[in-house]
């Protein structure tokens, strides 16, 4: 496992999610907490990867996950 990231358990994985953000829908294949530090300063942020319907991954903020339907 790299410093740059790390999986995290969530209870959607692998079921139905919206993006709030963008209304788009998916299957939330994973979460991960990745490092996306610049010029020495530390800062990591915990992204959703959904696949929507055409099978391309987007990422959003696991904060704007729930549950679709």
């Amino acid at each position: 496992m790299s410093d740059r990231y790390e999986y995290v358990p969530h209870r959607l994985l692998r079921h139905p999610v919206r993006d709030i953000a963008s209304g788009v829908e998916g299957e939330l294949m994973a979460v991960i907490n990745e490092n996306v530090s610049d010029s020495g300063r530390e800062h990591w942020v915990e992204l959703a990867y959904i696949r929507g319907a055409s099978g391309r991954e987007f990422t959003t903020s696991v904060s704007n996950v729930e549950p679709a339907g």
